[in-house]
């Protein structure tokens, strides 16, 4: 049976008035919703009593094809209420768990660098040397092929929090979404042979959203001691993310890129913090950043 043809059958059995939207009468909507929560606490009853008694509960995969079944009646009239079809809600989840879960690369589609195209001294580097060190002052410094990038950074806040070393960010987007305007103006790679390029997916609006973007991850990380033994980020982070940059280049990313990106990134800063120094290497073709030294 399609999903479609259940959700028609389903809906024949609905005792709320019909005609009527949910703005109009609230219940139509209540009773569907509380019915999925009460089903849901009906399904874990089931598993309790499984526990409980093990093999010797018999009817237990009969229990759960009726709680399943509860379920998917409330959730069809759910998305009845809300004119909309069960053969999209599920095509619109397995799209949003492909995304969560797989790289572009994993498509099937060949995995390309943005600023393919473009005059050589407007690419990024696709083999970087990159060496990061620490003074006394307690400002970083960044080198990048031998060439010095930046400034010196600090923390800029009253505790040592290792924020000085937030370039390896910017590198371990580079590197996983071939993306990185901070990167691409302290290299000066800027695309400016395409005015427009260099106005949107290049200027200071993108700079300053990737520097956002970095920061907010930090403040996330930093209540998560630093993502170390986490196995990934919070779903609501990433699509904030895609939210942020849906108007830019980077868009073609999924949510697992970005999450890679993220957490090869704090990897590498856990170890650079704890050293006060590294040397990476990046290769942008092969989608990798490592620490070498």
């Amino acid at each position: 049976m399609k999903l479609n043809d259940y959700q028609r059958l389903a809906e024949n059995t609905d005792q709320q008035p019909k005609g009527t939207s949910f703005e109009e009468n609230p219940r139509s909507i209540l009773v569907p919703l509380l019915g999925l929560a009460g089903e849901a606490g009906e399904l874990l009853g089931e598993h309790k009593k499984w526990l409980r008694d093990g093999d010797s509960y018999k009817l237990f995969p009969d229990r759960v094809k009726e709680e399943l079944g509860d379920l998917l009646w409330y959730l069809s009239n759910v998305a009845s209420k809300h004119n909309l079809t069960l053969e999209d809600v599920a095509t619109h989840n397995l799209r949003k768990t492909q995304r969560r879960w797989h790289t572009e690369g994993d498509s099937g589609r060949p995995y390309h660098l943005l600023d393919d195209g473009f005059p050589e001294t407007e690419r990024f580097p696709r083999q970087m040397e990159v060496s990061i060190e620490s003074n006394k002052s307690g400002t970083s410094v960044m080198v990048i092929n031998g060439w010095k990038c930046g400034d010196p950074l600090r923390d800029n806040r009253y505790e040592d929090d290792g924020y000085r070393f937030h370039d390896i960010f910017h590198l371990s987007y580079a590197s996983n979404l071939g993306w990185s305007p901070t990167l691409r103006a302290l290299m000066r790679r800027k695309r400016k042979s395409d005015a427009r390029i260099d106005e949107v997916e290049d200027g200071g609006r993108a700079i300053v959203i990737e520097e956002g973007i970095s920061a907010m991850v930090f403040s996330y990380a930093e209540g998560r001691s630093f993502l170390e033994g986490a196995e990934g980020v919070n779903y609501e982070l990433l699509r904030t993310i895609k939210e942020m940059t849906s108007h830019l280049e980077v868009n073609c990313r999924t949510e697992g890129d970005w999450e890679r990106a993220i957490m090869e990134g704090f990897n590498l800063w856990r170890q650079i913090k704890a050293k006060g120094k590294g040397l990476l290497h990046a290769d942008l073709e092969k989608r990798t950043i490592k620490l070498v030294g």
